[in-house]
């Protein structure tokens, strides 16, 4: 699948992530459960307003499947003043960039 481009949205490929920032996956459960960066604090999309207070301070690049969710996580985080980017592609940019993944419970990790 082709990374997805969001004109006027700061991105970055998953290889251009600037050391010191935080990588903020906001897929859900299962899709991080069957493997995520092993670096990357975990807020599902559907709980960012409730846990608002846990959005990491300092520059953050923001992570879903594709770029998508991610793209309107970053715009929403963008309005309220954090620094932060979309990760364009995704997980399976990362995946397929060769960058490392873990997975919860047994067997290999998959993004899915």
């Amino acid at each position: 699948m082709d990374a997805v481009s969001h004109p006027g949205l700061p991105e970055i490929g998953p290889g251009d992530i600037p050391p010191g920032s935080t990588l903020l996956d906001v897929r859900e459960d299962d899709e991080w459960a069957a493997g995520h960066a092993p670096e990357a604090v975990h807020l599902p999309m559907s709980q960012i307003t409730a846990r608002l207070d846990e959005v990491p301070a300092g520059p953050i690049a923001v992570v879903c499947k594709v770029g998508g969710r991610s793209a309107q996580v970053t715009a929403f985080l963008a309005q309220r003043g954090h620094d932060v980017v979309n990760v364009r592609g995704g997980m399976l940019a990362w995946e397929a960039e060769g960058r490392p993944l873990t997975a919860e419970g047994a067997g290999p990790a998959a993004v899915i």
